[in-house]
């Protein structure tokens, strides 16, 4: 059919990107979640600059445009019929005659246009449906009449710039009723239609909010899906559906192409159920039965097809969900061959085509999964190498939920301490005032000091962390607990020279408060400059003169922070009790609060918030604290100062007046 032939043009593309979070798919195509309001985007990639004033699709395809584009691409301007002297510029009515003939020339060429009065009708409906500040009702009703104009010709308009636009706002704003009918007159089209630079948004459209269409839509992909991944347009579509919107069997119809002629050749689908079920199981599905030559042909087109993806990486495809499920099916597969040397070498082979991408990958779950297998199995020279590619990217996977957990691998298998110290743990520490403020940049921070604490860690988190520890024994030779030392070791310079510097400001905020905590208490070296700076803000006036900044006593989180470090560590609830850090003087933060902070404010604070921080401040001299110490700070609490605060009704009154008082016995 002329009217569907494809208008755009093959050329390479830029990298893809899109969200942070990613949603399970159901497997029910007859229910979909995706509201009008809340469409997806895809993880973007660490390689890709995220701009300040970032468009979606959606705004591209919904934009108040009024058909500008259009507009000046027909008001061409023909010399011989334009011929306008000196003089006659000069005249205003000379002028205005101009511009008459070039707007009834701009008629004419509209008029002689196919579909001219279809479009004309459509965009003058059009018009009124697409206002934003209309009834539900009102809008519903130009939908329909829209409907009305446009049946039967869909197929036939929708390439164009304006008519594209034109039907998605069927799609967007209609019924089920409305978006089923556009998806079945565009049936059989929807591979040129990916590929046009106006209707893919569309194609996404549809595959998002038509769930019962989904699988027929994206079956017209079969024996393209590697070319239209290369596609600058039609990669989009095909991402899109495969990581935001296909449950497991839509995902398996595009992903067969990968596997080869031979499997697509022997494997179509109708959609039946026996088909859905065994196309759920992915590859190794694909892989039940083979044996021998027949399975190698299989594994060596899979691993063509990736070649032939990461040899384009220009197009943008490497970034993409689809080619990294692709590629952790390979590298599941190789590791299920029996022969070790075999195993090696394929391995080998399919690094050495992708070592270059795979910073590309890490922001999927797939792909992160991907490189932390091949870190964990790659030899000493893989790992550098792949540090070499990662280390322009750590501050972007500090904050990328499934990248970091690349750099979190990296740490744990890597033997060479000093390599990771130079590149990873160096530029971590360069950015903590950065990545304190998101909590993922604080789980990176985290890592180097208490990796897997269930103090910040979720189970899950740690569960999948976990995953390589089976593939780390076989592969390194250093302890773990020796291997977190050094990288503690590493990190803790920087750490505390962060606090030295930021750590007063870092503390009042939530987060913050438990980064410089967990620094505090675990990182090695002379920590008396960060105390000090620590205990700075702690000697002004209290309360607070100025209403809109108040002392750190009063911030809830800041002062549980301050009441840990008297105590020397967290509270365990299984002990029920505090366990002690051993890189921690709690002792000698008493001891520099004593001369920093003075009796003025200690007092001011023991009758305000901060009652249960000086009570374990006495705690600490109490059981730790020298004579002259305990005699001093005797003194700051004269029984005028106790009768005072007897007096009082501040929170946590008693158990300091039980500190006071066995401090004095």
């Amino acid at each position: 059919m002329p009217g569907l032939q494809s208008v755009s043009k093959k050329r390479p593309a830029v990298s893809q990107g899109g969200p942070k979070s990613k949603k399970q798919h159901s497997e029910n195509p007859s229910s979909t979640k995706f509201e009008e309001g809340k469409v997806q985007k895809r993880s973007r990639p660490v390689t890709q600059p995220i701009p300040a004033n970032e468009l979606s699709d959606e705004d591209d395809e919904d934009g108040e445009d009024n058909f500008e584009e259009e507009e000046a691409e027909e008001q061409e301007i023909v010399p011989d019929e334009m011929i306008v002297d000196g003089a006659s510029s000069r005249d205003p009515n000379a002028a205005r005659e101009s511009h008459k003939v070039q707007r009834v020339l701009q008629e004419q060429r509209r008029a002689a246009k196919p579909h001219s009065q279809l479009l004309a009708d459509a965009k003058r409906v059009w018009s009124l449906a697409r206002q934003k500040s209309i009834p539900s009702a009102e809008r519903q009703k130009h939908v329909k009449e829209l409907m009305k104009v446009t049946q039967g010709k869909v197929k036939d308009i929708v390439l164009k710039h304006d008519a594209s636009r034109i039907i998605q706002t069927v799609v967007k704003y209609g019924g089920q009723k409305e978006r089923d009918q556009v998806a079945m007159e565009l049936k059989g089209h929807y591979k040129a239609l990916a590929q046009s630079k106006y209707s893919k948004f569309l194609v996404t459209k549809l595959i998002r909010l038509c769930p019962a269409h989904r699988a027929s839509i994206l079956l017209e992909f079969q024996s393209n899906v590697l070319r239209l991944l290369l596609h600058r347009e039609a990669s989009v579509v095909l991402a899109d559906s495969f990581e935001l919107y296909a449950n497991a069997y839509e995902r398996s119809i595009l992903l067969r192409d990968f596997y080869g002629k031979e499997v697509a050749l022997f494997s179509q689908t109708q959609g039946s159920e026996p088909e859905k079920a065994n196309a759920r199981k992915g590859f190794p599905g694909v892989l039940e039965g083979l044996e021998g030559e027949r399975r190698k042909r299989v594994l060596a087109a899979l691993k063509e097809n990736l070649t032939r993806i990461f040899n384009n990486s220009d197009k943008g495809a490497i970034t993409h969900a689809i080619v990294h499920r692709a590629l952790l099916e390979y590298l599941s597969a190789i590791n299920e061959t029996e022969d070790e040397s075999e195993r090696e070498r394929l391995r080998k082979e399919i690094f050495e085509s992708c070592q270059d991408v795979l910073a590309e990958m890490v922001h999927t779950k797939d792909g992160s999964r991907v490189v932390r297998d091949l870190i964990a199995y790659g030899t000493a020279k893989d790992r550098k190498q792949i540090i070499k590619v990662i280390k322009p990217h750590v501050e972007r996977m500090c904050t990328d939920d499934e990248a970091q957990l690349v750099l979190f691998t990296a740490l744990d298998v890597i033997d060479d301490t000093k390599l990771t110290a130079k590149s990873l743990v160096s530029d971590i520490t360069t950015h903590a005032p950065t990545l304190i403020n998101t909590p993922q940049g604080r789980r990176a921070l985290f890592y180097l000091l208490v990796p897997r604490s269930r103090r910040h860690f979720t189970p899950a988190q740690i569960a999948i962390i976990a995953e390589i520890d089976p593939i780390r024994g076989k592969t390194s030779k250093k302890s773990a607990v020796i291997r977190e030392g050094e990288i503690r070791g590493a990190a803790s310079e920087g750490l505390l020279k962060f606090v030295e510097d930021n750590g007063a400001e870092a503390a009042r905020d939530t987060g913050g408060s438990l980064v410089v905590l967990e620094i505090m208490l675990y990182a090695d070296g002379d920590k008396s400059s960060a105390m000090q700076s620590l205990l700075q803000p702690l000697a002004s006036i209290y309360p607070s003169e100025d209403s809109s900044k108040l002392h750190p006593i009063d911030l809830p989180h800041t002062s549980r922070m301050y009441k840990s470090l008297f105590q020397g560590g967290h509270f365990s609830h299984a002990s029920k009790s505090v366990i002690r850090s051993s890189s921690f003087s709690p002792s000698a933060f008493a001891s520099a609060f004593m001369s920093i902070v003075g009796k003025d404010s200690t007092v001011s604070m023991a009758g305000g918030e901060g009652a249960f921080i000086i009570a374990e401040f006495l705690q600490r001299i109490k059981e730790e604290g020298s004579a002259d110490e305990k005699r001093t700070v005797k003194g700051w609490f004269s029984g005028d100062v106790v009768e005072r605060l007897k007096k009082s009704g501040t929170k946590g009154r008693n158990v300091l007046l039980d500190k006071i008082n066995a401090l004095l016995l």
